[in-house]
This record gives C-alpha cells, sequence and structure tokens, in this order.
C-alpha cells in the first residue's frame, strides 16, 4: 500500500496521472531520490496554470514513448519550449498494434500485452535505459498517452533495477486508478467522451487492471529470469545499471 499518494501526484489543471517515483525504499535500505523521474500521460492539454507549474520542473529530457500517428495526432507538448530535450522511444511503432493483435490476440491491457511489447524488438529498451544512465538527462519525464501502459512496464523495469520491491512496484502501476475519474471529467466535459462510449467504459478503459503488471512481471520471471536477466540478454551492461542506481538512490 503506497499511502503517500498526494506527494507524489502532482495535479495539473489538465494532464494526468503525472507523478513522482521518489522515496520507494529499495531491499537494501536505499530510498529512490525525489524530483528525478517523472511518469505521466500526455501534455498537451496543459493550461496556461499548468505551464507555470511545469517550468518549476525543470524537465532536462521528456522521453516519449508514444507511436508516431499519436504524437502527430496529439503533438508534443509544452516540455521542449520549457528547455527539454525531446526523445521519442515508440515501445509500439507503427504497424505495431495490429502485430501484437497477432501475437497475444486482442486481449487489451493486460500482462500478456505487456510481455508483447518485449516482441517487438529491444531497441527502445536499450535506447531508454542509455538515456537513464546518464546523469545529464535528469530530471526526466517519461510519459505515453495515458501514462499507464508503455509507461507502466518501463517505470516496472526502472524499480526493478532500483531494487523496489515487487509489491511496491505493483502498487505504484496501480496509482493510475486514483486519478481516472479527475480524468473522465474532464474529457466528458472539455472534449466528449469517445463516439461509443459510456462513463462506465471510459473509466475502465482509462484505470489499469489489478494484475496486469503482476502477470507481466511474473511472464518476465517466467521466460528471461527476471527483468535484470531479460535486460542483459538484450545487452545492457551491469555497468549501465550501476550508473542508474548511483543517480537515482541515496541512502
Amino acid at each position: 500500500m503506497i499511502d503517500d499518494y498526494m506527494d507524489r501526484h502532482l495535479p495539473f489543471e489538465a494532464c494526468f496521472n503525472f507523478r513522482d517515483i521518489g522515496g520507494y525504499k529499495t531491499t537494501d535500505a536505499s530510498t529512490v531520490r525525489w524530483g528525478k523521474y517523472y511518469r505521466a500521460g500526455r501534455q498537451d492539454r496543459m493550461t496556461s496554470t499548468d505551464i507555470d507549474r511545469a517550468k518549476e520542473l525543470e524537465i532536462a529530457t521528456q522521453i516519449d514513448l508514444r507511436r508516431p500517428d499519436e504524437i502527430r495526432e496529439q503533438g508534443r507538448g509544452p516540455f521542449e519550449a520549457l528547455g527539454a530535450r525531446y526523445e521519442n522511444l515508440a515501445v509500439i511503432p507503427d504497424g505495431g498494434s495490429e502485430k501484437l493483435n497477432q501475437l497475444v490476440g486482442d486481449v487489451g491491457i493486460s500482462g500478456a500485452r505487456y510481455l508483447g511489447y518485449l516482441e517487438l524488438g529491444p531497441d527502445v529498451w536499450i535506447r531508454l535505459f542509455n538515456i537513464l544512465a546518464d546523469e545529464a538527462s535528469y530530471p526526466i519525464l517519461l510519459h505515453c498517452t495515458a501514462g499507464k501502459d508503455r509507461t507502466g512496464v518501463s517505470t516496472a523495469f526502472l524499480l526493478s533495477i532500483l531494487g523496489v520491491d515487487r509489491p511496491t512496484i505493483d502498487a505504484d502501476y496501480l496509482l493510475t486508478n486514483r486519478d481516472v475519474e479527475r480524468q473522465v471529467h474532464y474529457v466528458e466535459t472539455n472534449v466528449g467522451l469517445p463516439k461509443g462510449f459510456t462513463r462506465s467504459a471510459m473509466m475502465t478503459a482509462a484505470g489499469v487492471p489489478q494484475t496486469a503488471i503482476t502477470d507481466f512481471l511474473d511472464g518476465v520471471d517466467q521466460r528471461y529470469g527476471g527483468p535484470i536477466e531479460y535486460l542483459r540478454g538484450i545487452g545492457i551492461t551491469d555497468k549501465t545499471f550501476d550508473r542508474i542506481r548511483g543517480i537515482l538512490l541515496t541512502q
């Protein structure tokens, strides 16, 4: 159970699921540093008040996990104009959604679909952890459209590297559901619900299932021997892991 949600959640007016992973304890009694790594959803609807608050974060690198077509439709948001370096690491490339459906079926948000991300190739993960190993990249904002699936998998990998325990990783993933009602109210009021969606269906679509990240990490354990072994297997070195830990952990 994570009881400091209000400390780590940044309640922007028109950007949702934006939060800090700082403060989590690791199995060796270290602590994840605050103000270094933020995870979020899309930022293109941010208000002027939001942008003023965003400036205070002094984001150095924006890591965008969306597909190119999502970026064209939604835009990149304000952080480049605020001085951030922009990196697009498309976890699902153009045409990747169809390939995922072929690999795992149209299963919706699930651990099986998250495991399918790994079948799309290792390049994104190699690039991601090289960025995370560079101290000049911080503070980092990592996001996709909703900040829950691609962002959730990436953050679960990172927290695994840092030595955060599985119950905390699972609980961090589920914090997405704490901001769903606010997000759906915003969409319904300002944009309109997508065609064919009721409010209830939109609440489900904007949230995450209880077991998806657990099923994903269990699958990584079974197939690859765990997140660290998967990442080693695609060429990420212990030196890279150590640099990331040195940047993000404090005693």
